[in-house]
């Protein structure tokens, strides 16, 4: 096996576990969904989505297949952005559509780092832009650049952001203006390169507690609906993927 880093690890078992949940479905899972349903072949789509999942996740765990597991994943996430998503933000800007945009930016994000971790000398000699130092700049630009809408549409729907601030903690408004503007704060600084590291790794944290102290406790005190089932699985795989990206700062394998 060849682990880089706790959240390469995190990030292939979270891969893999989204493709296993696809295929068990048969539907899309998220990461790939909403996909319209008159998209021709819909439902053959979706279990190539599991696939390329699972495949690809496996695929990073082991030295042998890392880089091209990695090359799968970054150029079928590339190809989804920019065929199923990117389209999108011209038709409408609603927080359904620019988050779906961000969702998918961020997990490309991770997975542009690890093929820049992995990249052979074929990668290197044919793309590569892609890949060494200015890969990583492109990789960690994309996450920046999610980071700002992400935190956008904590003002843009403060009041239902501020219902999912845990009830023990007091001036909820102000907790959801708060981690809307660190986000925002984060993609700037990650942008720019002023405390990007630090930044990225603040990002993360900030999703993984969203995951620990919203979603979590509300799947311990009741059954959660399809919506919250679905913004928990996505809040975890973001904070996966945000977790590779914090890594890349400070793990140098190029």
């Amino acid at each position: 096996m060849r682990i880089a880093s706790v959240g390469h690890a995190v990030f292939a078992a979270t891969m893999i576990g989204l493709g296993i949940l696809g295929l068990i479905k048969g539907d899309f899972t998220v990461g790939w969904a909403p996909v319209p349903q008159g998209v021709p072949a819909r439902e053959a789509l979706a279990y190539l989505c599991a696939c390329v999942s699972v495949v690809s996740g496996a695929g990073l765990l082991w030295r042998r297949t890392a880089a091209a597991a990695a090359r799968l994943l970054l150029g079928y996430l590339l190809f989804w952005l920019l065929v199923f998503r990117v389209p999108g933000l011209f038709r409408s800007l609603s927080v359904d559509v620019y988050w779906a945009v961000c969702s998918t930016a961020t997990i490309s994000a991770a997975a542009w780092v690890l093929y820049t971790w992995f990249a052979t000398d074929w990668d290197k000699q044919r793309v590569g832009f892609a890949t060494g130092e200015r890969g990583l700049r492109i990789g960690r630009s994309l996450y920046g650049l999610a980071m700002i809408p992400f935190g956008w549409a904590h003002f843009a729907y403060l009041q239902h952001t501020a219902e999912l601030v845990p009830g023990w903690l007091p001036a909820h408004v102000a907790w959801a203006s708060i981690t809307g503007g660190a986000f925002i704060a984060a993609g700037l600084a990650i942008l720019t390169g002023v405390r990007a590291g630090l930044a990225t790794a603040l990002s993360a944290v900030q999703m993984g507690m969203f995951l620990l102290l919203v979603w979590v406790p509300a799947a311990a005190t009741k059954p959660l609906n399809d919506f919250q089932w679905g913004e928990t699985v996505i809040t975890w795989v973001l904070t996966a993927a945000a977790w590779v990206v914090a890594d890349s700062y400070r793990v140098h394998l190029l």
